[in-house]
């Protein structure tokens, strides 16, 4: 069974009388410890069908099921919870709360999971580690360059036990050695822990580590392959 499934769903933005299609009937299913990349050209409904399978955008038709249990738009509570507890983002633009220290937003994260004090810490400490900032872990996202913040943010996302993990170009503001690193280690967490995961990319290194590539132009999933 898929941990999250997208079935024939559309998106469409109203601007007054005007109408514009962002996603036209996009089916994906992506099993437990798989990893999928999706590519297309900027404006094909990438990122629009990334925040529709967080939860955080509400789809015209179609249905999302996510750990065998259909997504319902109109409980935003449970929402929310959903959010916490089964799904890690990493943002393109990092959300990082700019009077915390590295570690403490990534354990912020933690805590809205349910996790609190010594663990929380312990963890957010040791996926820090994982993407090559141990060292910078008192550091405010002011005195962290682009990288090392966008390295913060793919700690956060991934910190704790979410099943399953969205990323908007994670390597984008990475050099080669950090951006192997850290699809390393999504590579990792997918296959040992089970972790079904999606990234929207243009960097060709994600092809890597992905089990599947599907392409997007237009709003429609458009090839895809193993």
């Amino acid at each position: 069974m898929p941990v999250l499934e997208a079935d024939d769903v559309a998106k469409v933005y109203r601007e007054g009388a005007l109408e514009v299609p962002a996603l036209r009937g996009v089916s994906l299913a992506v099993a437990r410890g798989e990893i999928v990349a999706v590519e297309g050209p900027s404006g094909s409904g990438k990122t629009t069908l990334l925040c529709i399978l967080g939860c955080l955008l509400t789809p015209s038709s179609g249905r999302i099921v996510v750990d065998g249990r259909a997504v319902d738009p109109r409980r935003p509570d449970e929402l929310r919870e959903l959010r916490r507890r089964s799904i890690g983002f990493v943002f393109q633009q990092f959300n990082l709360f700019a009077a915390l220290s590295a570690v403490e937003n990534v354990a912020y994260g933690l805590n809205l999971k349910g996790w609190s004090g010594e663990k929380a810490r312990r963890e957010a400490e040791r996926m820090l580690e994982a993407v090559g900032l141990g060292d910078r872990r008192t550091f405010r996202p002011r005195d962290l360059s682009g990288g090392q913040r966008q390295r913060v943010a793919v700690a956060r996302a991934l910190a704790g036990q979410s099943s399953v993990i969205l990323a908007d170009e994670p390597t984008g503001n990475l050099d080669s050695e950090n951006g192997r690193r850290v699809l390393e280690l999504f590579r990792a967490l997918a296959h040992s822990e089970g972790r079904a995961m999606v990234i929207v990319t243009h960097d060709p290194r994600v092809r890597t580590i992905a089990d599947r590539v599907v392409t997007i132009r237009d709003g429609r999933l458009i090839h895809e392959e193993a």
